[in-house]
Protein backbone atom coordinates (compact mmCIF):
# COMPACT_ATOMS: atom_id res chain seq x y z
CA UNK A 1 0.00 0.00 0.00
CA UNK A 2 1.41 3.45 -0.77
CA UNK A 3 0.61 6.03 1.48
CA UNK A 4 0.77 9.31 0.13
CA UNK A 5 1.11 13.00 2.00
CA UNK A 6 -0.57 16.13 1.60
CA UNK A 7 2.17 18.79 1.22
CA UNK A 8 -0.64 21.78 0.80
CA UNK A 9 -0.08 22.73 4.33
CA UNK A 10 3.52 23.41 3.53
CA UNK A 11 3.19 24.75 0.40
CA UNK A 12 0.63 27.05 1.90
CA UNK A 13 2.98 28.36 4.65
CA UNK A 14 6.05 28.67 2.32
CA UNK A 15 3.12 30.95 -0.16
CA UNK A 16 2.55 33.17 2.73
CA UNK A 17 5.40 34.14 3.36
CA UNK A 18 6.67 34.59 -0.54
CA UNK A 19 3.68 36.32 -1.42
CA UNK A 20 4.31 38.50 1.47
CA UNK A 21 7.62 39.05 -0.11
CA UNK A 22 6.31 39.42 -3.56
CA UNK A 23 3.63 41.98 -1.79
CA UNK A 24 6.68 44.18 -1.62
CA UNK A 25 8.38 44.08 -4.46
CA UNK A 26 5.30 44.96 -6.55
CA UNK A 27 5.15 48.20 -4.52
CA UNK A 28 8.93 48.77 -5.93
CA UNK A 29 8.84 51.57 -8.21
CA UNK A 30 11.22 50.72 -11.65
CA UNK A 31 13.70 53.15 -11.21
CA UNK A 32 14.04 52.12 -7.27
CA UNK A 33 15.86 48.58 -7.76
CA UNK A 34 19.04 50.28 -7.85
CA UNK A 35 18.92 52.29 -4.54
CA UNK A 36 21.44 50.87 -1.61
CA UNK A 37 19.17 49.10 0.99
CA UNK A 38 20.57 48.47 4.56
CA UNK A 39 22.84 45.55 3.31
CA UNK A 40 25.97 47.37 3.24
CA UNK A 41 27.16 47.09 -0.45
CA UNK A 42 23.28 45.57 -1.69
CA UNK A 43 20.81 47.53 -3.62
CA UNK A 44 17.11 46.44 -3.41
CA UNK A 45 17.77 44.31 -6.33
CA UNK A 46 21.07 42.67 -4.50
CA UNK A 47 18.30 41.56 -1.75
CA UNK A 48 16.05 39.89 -3.99
CA UNK A 49 18.91 38.42 -5.85
CA UNK A 50 20.28 37.00 -2.37
CA UNK A 51 16.55 35.81 -1.53
CA UNK A 52 16.27 33.94 -4.96
CA UNK A 53 19.73 32.55 -5.06
CA UNK A 54 20.49 31.40 -1.40
CA UNK A 55 16.80 29.29 -1.94
CA UNK A 56 17.91 27.92 -5.30
CA UNK A 57 21.24 27.03 -4.22
CA UNK A 58 19.57 25.11 -0.96
CA UNK A 59 17.63 23.38 -3.64
CA UNK A 60 20.19 22.42 -5.86
CA UNK A 61 22.34 21.05 -3.12
CA UNK A 62 19.53 18.76 -2.20
CA UNK A 63 19.95 17.50 -6.20
CA UNK A 64 16.34 19.43 -7.03
CA UNK A 65 16.29 21.17 -10.53
CA UNK A 66 14.06 24.66 -9.98
CA UNK A 67 15.02 25.58 -13.45
CA UNK A 68 16.46 28.58 -15.59
CA UNK A 69 16.98 30.97 -12.87
CA UNK A 70 14.80 34.19 -13.62
CA UNK A 71 16.26 37.09 -15.09
CA UNK A 72 16.69 39.98 -12.39
CA UNK A 73 15.42 42.46 -14.98
CA UNK A 74 12.58 42.79 -13.22
CA UNK A 75 12.63 41.70 -9.52
CA UNK A 76 9.43 41.29 -8.78
CA UNK A 77 8.47 39.09 -11.87
CA UNK A 78 11.49 37.12 -11.04
CA UNK A 79 10.19 36.67 -7.60
CA UNK A 80 6.61 35.13 -9.19
CA UNK A 81 8.69 33.11 -11.18
CA UNK A 82 10.90 31.85 -8.74
CA UNK A 83 8.06 31.07 -6.32
CA UNK A 84 6.02 29.13 -8.31
CA UNK A 85 8.88 26.58 -8.84
CA UNK A 86 9.24 26.24 -5.19
CA UNK A 87 5.81 25.80 -4.69
CA UNK A 88 5.56 23.02 -7.29
CA UNK A 89 8.50 21.30 -5.98
CA UNK A 90 6.64 21.64 -2.33
CA UNK A 91 3.61 19.56 -3.94
CA UNK A 92 5.99 16.63 -4.38
CA UNK A 93 6.28 15.25 -0.73
CA UNK A 94 9.76 12.76 -1.86
CA UNK A 95 11.05 16.22 -2.04
CA UNK A 96 9.55 18.32 0.35
CA UNK A 97 10.00 15.26 3.14
CA UNK A 98 13.17 14.41 2.17
CA UNK A 99 14.90 14.40 5.23
CA UNK A 100 18.79 15.31 5.91
CA UNK A 101 20.81 16.73 8.50
CA UNK A 102 21.29 20.44 8.86
CA UNK A 103 23.08 22.70 10.97
CA UNK A 104 20.53 22.90 13.83
CA UNK A 105 20.07 18.86 13.33
CA UNK A 106 17.85 16.79 11.57
CA UNK A 107 15.62 18.02 9.14
CA UNK A 108 13.89 17.98 6.36
CA UNK A 109 13.71 20.34 2.90
CA UNK A 110 10.55 22.13 3.90
CA UNK A 111 10.89 22.35 7.77
CA UNK A 112 13.96 24.46 6.54
CA UNK A 113 12.63 26.50 3.54
CA UNK A 114 10.36 27.77 6.15
CA UNK A 115 12.34 27.67 9.44
CA UNK A 116 15.49 29.27 7.50
CA UNK A 117 14.05 30.63 4.14
CA UNK A 118 10.71 31.70 5.60
CA UNK A 119 13.21 34.15 8.30
CA UNK A 120 14.45 35.26 5.51
CA UNK A 121 11.49 36.28 3.55
CA UNK A 122 10.35 38.21 6.56
CA UNK A 123 13.10 40.34 7.72
CA UNK A 124 14.27 41.24 3.92
CA UNK A 125 10.94 42.75 3.43
CA UNK A 126 12.40 45.75 5.54
CA UNK A 127 15.53 45.89 3.52
CA UNK A 128 13.89 46.30 0.10
CA UNK A 129 10.81 49.08 1.90
CA UNK A 130 13.53 50.97 2.74
CA UNK A 131 15.64 50.71 -0.03
CA UNK A 132 13.02 52.30 -1.61
CA UNK A 133 11.34 54.91 1.03
CA UNK A 134 8.18 52.85 1.88
CA UNK A 135 7.37 52.31 5.78
CA UNK A 136 7.58 48.58 6.14
CA UNK A 137 5.64 47.53 9.25
CA UNK A 138 6.10 43.57 10.59
CA UNK A 139 2.61 42.05 12.11
CA UNK A 140 2.85 40.64 15.92
CA UNK A 141 3.01 37.16 14.43
CA UNK A 142 5.88 38.45 12.02
CA UNK A 143 7.40 39.35 15.03
CA UNK A 144 7.53 36.45 16.27
CA UNK A 145 8.45 34.31 13.89
CA UNK A 146 11.77 36.59 13.68
CA UNK A 147 12.40 36.69 17.59
CA UNK A 148 11.74 32.81 17.98
CA UNK A 149 14.21 32.13 14.82
CA UNK A 150 16.65 34.95 15.94
CA UNK A 151 16.75 32.81 19.47
CA UNK A 152 16.93 29.74 17.16
CA UNK A 153 19.78 30.80 15.58
CA UNK A 154 21.90 31.83 18.95
CA UNK A 155 25.37 33.22 18.06
CA UNK A 156 25.01 31.73 14.66
CA UNK A 157 23.49 35.09 13.42
CA UNK A 158 26.37 36.56 13.75
CA UNK A 159 28.88 34.89 11.50
CA UNK A 160 30.55 36.23 9.14
CA UNK A 161 28.36 37.73 6.42
CA UNK A 162 25.39 37.30 8.35
CA UNK A 163 23.87 39.67 11.17
CA UNK A 164 26.34 42.67 12.15
CA UNK A 165 26.01 42.91 16.08
CA UNK A 166 24.54 46.36 17.27
CA UNK A 167 23.21 47.72 20.14
CA UNK A 168 19.51 47.75 20.64
CA UNK A 169 19.06 51.66 21.12
CA UNK A 170 17.09 52.63 24.54
CA UNK A 171 13.56 52.92 24.07
CA UNK A 172 13.77 50.71 20.86
CA UNK A 173 9.96 49.85 19.85
CA UNK A 174 9.58 46.06 19.53
CA UNK A 175 9.99 45.95 15.59
CA UNK A 176 12.80 48.49 16.22
CA UNK A 177 14.56 46.45 18.70
CA UNK A 178 14.44 43.43 16.64
CA UNK A 179 15.73 44.98 13.34
CA UNK A 180 18.52 46.32 15.71
CA UNK A 181 19.30 42.51 16.68
CA UNK A 182 19.45 41.24 13.38
CA UNK A 183 22.22 44.27 12.23
CA UNK A 184 19.52 47.06 11.26
CA UNK A 185 19.25 51.04 11.87
CA UNK A 186 15.89 51.56 11.87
Amino acid sequence: MTTTTDNAPLRDHYNSYAIGFGDVLAAVPAEAWSNPSPCDGWTARDVVAHVVDTQRDFFAGHGVDLGPAPSLDDPAAAWHSHRDAVAARLADPSIADHAFDGHFGPTTIGETLIRFYGFDMIAHRWDIATAVGLDHRFTDEQLDEMEAAADGFGDALYSEGVCEHIDVPAGADRQTALLARLGRRA
